[in-house]
C-alpha cells in the first residue's frame, strides 16, 4: 500500500458520507456490494474513514491449564497467552490513516478495549470495525474512539481467541475486505470501496454530495436556519 496513494485516497474521501459513497458505488453498478450488515453498529454517533488494515482471530483451539494456582495463572500463563497464542502483531505495522478491520469469527469477545485502542490511535488509526465484540465501551466513548462492532462484550480474549493472520482478505459484515480498500463509516453504518475503483467512486459520490448540500441549503434558507458545515 503506497503511502502517497493512501494520502490521495484519504483526501478524496475526507468529507463524504456513507450515503454518498453508496450512491457512488451504485453509479458503477455495484448495487449489491460493499455495504456491511446493519447489525454492525457504532458505539456512538460519529464518522471515520481510512485505509483498510485487516486482521483475523479465530476461536481458541487449546485448553485451559488444569490445576494451576490462581497467582501462577495470572502471573505466568496469561502473559504467555498474549505472547504466543493471542498477540497483536499488526499494531506494530500501523500506518497513518489505517482503518482496522477485524474478522473475529463472530465471537462475542472483547479483543479491543480502552487501552489498546488508544495505543492504535496514537499510531495513526482512524477507526475500527469488528464482526465480534469490544469492551470498556464507556471509556472508548469518552475517549471518542470511532468503533463499529456486532457486540458489546465483557470478556477478554484469554481462553477464547487466538491470532490467525493479518493483511489478508477478511469477511466482515457480509462482505470481503482486502488490505488497502477504502472504509467509510458513520451513523448509517459502514461501506467498503475496492481500492481499484476508489477514485472513480469518489468522483461520483462528490457529485451526489454537492447536489444534496445545494438542495438542503435552500431548505435552510426557507426555514431561516443559519448555515452549518453540512450545507457549506
Amino acid at each position: 500500500m503506497n503511502p502517497n496513494e493512501n494520502r490521495t485516497l484519504l483526501e478524496h474521501y475526507a468529507d463524504l458520507r456513507v450515503a454518498d459513497v453508496r450512491d457512488g458505488m451504485d453509479v458503477v453498478f455495484r448495487h449489491h456490494y460493499a455495504s456491511m450488515d446493519p447489525s454492525i453498529r457504532p458505539l456512538f454517533r460519529t464518522r471515520a474513514w481510512g485505509i483498510a488494515r485487516t486482521v483475523r482471530y479465530v476461536p481458541f483451539q487449546g485448553g485451559l491449564p488444569l490445576g494451576i494456582q490462581a497467582d501462577k495463572y495470572y502471573h505466568e500463563w496469561i502473559p504467555e497467552y498474549y505472547r504466543t497464542i493471542c498477540p497483536y502483531p499488526w499494531i506494530e505495522q500501523i500506518q497513518e490513516g489505517d482503518f482496522i478491520v477485524i474478522d473475529q469469527s463472530e465471537m462475542n469477545v472483547g479483543l479491543m478495549g480502552s487501552e489498546n485502542t488508544l495505543n492504535c490511535i496514537i499510531r495513526g488509526v482512524r477507526g475500527f470495525v469488528s464482526n465480534g465484540g469490544v469492551r470498556d465501551t464507556d471509556e472508548i466513548i469518552h475517549q471518542k474512539i470511532p468503533f463499529w462492532s456486532r457486540y458489546i462484550s465483557q470478556t477478554n480474549v484469554i481462553g477464547r481467541l487466538q491470532f490467525d493472520s493479518m493483511d489478508i482478505p477478511v469477511s466482515v459484515g457480509g462482505i470481503t475486505i482486502y488490505p488497502g480498500d477504502v472504509v467509510v463509516a458513520d451513523g448509517d453504518g459502514i461501506i467498503v470501496v475496492p481500492r481499484d475503483i476508489a477514485l472513480e467512486v469518489a468522483r461520483y459520490a462528490h457529485k451526489e454530495h454537492e447536489q444534496d448540500k445545494k438542495a438542503r441549503k435552500s431548505h435552510y434558507q426557507q426555514l431561516g436556519w443559519p448555515e452549518d458545515e453540512t450545507v457549506r
